[in-house]
């Protein structure tokens, strides 16, 4: 498990060039915002988790079960609903964006 958590996509490729002229290949990934649509927590699911939404979709692409988890959350429907399990759910509501700013520079992400 991990301390945080982030859905994001493969952009593309670059690279970048450092001062002694070394070549860096970098991957470019777009993530986030992800609001959260649910929150697990021990006591009511059996084990702790946060269900991100990701990429902003038209209600009628969804089928009604996703569209209802995002009217009981009161969130804007999305394209990727993923669960991820963290260490710890203090902190998110549902509702509440997860941003990529949760990764310092240097992070390793998997």
């Amino acid at each position: 498990m991990s301390s945080k958590a982030i859905i994001g996509r493969k952009v593309g490729m670059t690279q970048l060039f450092a001062e002694d002229g070394k070549v860096i290949p970098v991957t470019v990934v777009e993530a986030g915002p992800c609001p959260v649509v649910q929150v697990k927590t021990v006591e009511s699911d059996g084990y702790v988790a946060l269900k991100l939404g990701f990429l902003p979709e038209k209600e009628h692409n969804l089928n009604k079960p996703e569209l209802g988890q995002f009217k009981k959350a009161g969130v804007a429907p999305c394209k990727v609903l993923k669960e991820v399990r963290i260490d710890s759910v203090e902190g998110y509501n549902v509702g509440d964006a997860v941003k990529a700013d949760v990764f310092a520079a240097g992070d390793k992400v998997d």
